[in-house]
């Protein structure tokens, strides 16, 4: 069987990654093209042109690479089309596949696509789902909830795991060590997350370094700990040289990690990074601002009550939010308190943080696993279809 992939972004390159790894179990035969970054090309794939190209996030960063952008849309849906594919698989950045799907579907109209990651209509933007219908046949879901949003739209659709609950774990001796290799010791350990992007951490890091600062003053021996990534690392440590607090800036992968495992609670941006402090155990606080006409466009567009992961897979409201103009230091703080002082808030939260990674796969089949045997099935069932028109 031949797939033609297509990742823009790491994380579509480790989804794609584990899939081209499923598909391989239960198809030997699997044979694949197209594009993607070093974990897709670790399983056997030989990306026509670096993943890279396509990592661009804002208007700023993708208008001088346009034209370029538009040639390489129109050169993958071409070699889509001359690959003949069982079936088209993109993953994720809509921006970039969805045009590719367009296209190629227009040179070869019974090309078979499939999409990993169903965009957020949930969320804002229902819309995206009826156009991505037109394009798309089918849908790999990482949230229970979502299928039914993809189904309404026209597309088949299957919850195949979220990739958090194949992700390593520290271990509690980890835990330990991270304690002790930063003297840390059986003082409360607060982790703080103010985003990946610079935007984010010039926006949240203050508000952040206040909201500890204000907890500090009623646990005079809190410890902080910032997990971050490298193309942030500086901004971060420029920004928290002077708080009160003297976090620990923690970028090594295993490090993290161990701060992960460490950590008795959380003041973190809005995100997938929920997830990841549910695998862990920490339950949190959630603040998120923007700048003044996104939080304006993106506030009326908005459709759901919570913007949390937690809360949405869990169906609780057991995380506490603080978004756009209640992102501010004197909210955030009692609750992060509460959470530090063992108060019923925590034990709500490691309810709903149980719940949440349950019901995204945990201790079932690997993601990756499920998501090729729905692209199997979903092969077949169109296979089917066709013999029967042809039949009809």
């Amino acid at each position: 069987m031949r797939f033609f992939l297509i990742a823009g972004e790491p994380s579509g390159d480790a989804l794609g990654a584990a899939l081209m790894s499923g598909l391989k179990e239960l198809r030997p035969d699997a044979a694949f093209d197209g594009i993607g970054g070093p974990a897709m090309e670790g399983e056997g794939l030989r990306s026509r042109f670096p993943m890279q190209e396509l990592s661009l996030m804002g208007l700023w960063e993708i208008a001088p690479k346009y034209l370029h952008l538009k040639r390489r849309i129109a050169e993958t849906a071409r070699a889509v089309a001359a690959a003949e594919p069982d079936a088209l698989i993109t993953i994720d950045s809509p921006d970039f596949c969805l045009r590719v799907a367009r296209a190629a579907r227009a040179i070869k109209p019974n090309l078979r696509t499939i999409h990993y990651v169903a965009p957020s209509v949930w969320a804002w933007r229902p819309g995206r789902a009826a156009k991505m219908a037109q394009v798309i046949d089918h849908v790999l879901a990482l949230l229970p909830f979502e299928p039914p949003f993809m189904e309404a739209a026209g597309m088949t659709c299957d919850f195949v795991g979220h990739p958090v609950v194949s992700m390593p774990v520290a271990t509690p001796s980890e835990a330990r060590a991270f304690r002790s290799e930063n003297g840390i010791g059986d003082a409360p350990l607060v982790l703080c997350l103010p985003g990946s992007r610079r935007g984010e951490v010039a926006r949240l890091g203050p508000r952040f370094g206040a909201t500890l600062d204000r907890v500090a003053r009623e646990i005079p021996d809190l410890r902080v700990a910032i997990p971050t990534v490298a193309h942030v690392a500086a901004d971060v440590c420029a920004m928290v040289a002077n708080w009160p607090t003297s976090p620990i800036v923690v970028e090594n992968a295993q490090a993290r990690r161990g701060a992960f495992a460490a950590g008795d609670a959380a003041l973190a941006a809005s995100g997938t990074v929920s997830l990841d402090l549910a695998a862990n155990d920490v339950p949190m606080v959630i603040g998120y601002d923007m700048a003044p006409l996104s939080r304006i466009i993106i506030g009326a567009m908005v459709k759901t009550p919570t913007v949390t992961l937690v809360n949405l897979v869990s169906e609780t409201r057991a995380v506490p939010e603080f978004i756009a103009r209640r992102c501010r230091p004197d909210l955030m703080a009692p609750p992060l308190l509460e959470l530090l002082q063992d108060g019923a808030g925590r034990a709500a939260q490691v309810a709903a943080m149980k719940v949440t990674m349950d019901r995204l796969g945990r201790n079932g089949e690997p993601p990756g696993l499920r998501a090729a045997k729905s692209v199997l099935a979903a092969i077949e069932e169109h296979r089917e279809i066709d013999q029967s028109l042809m039949r009809g």
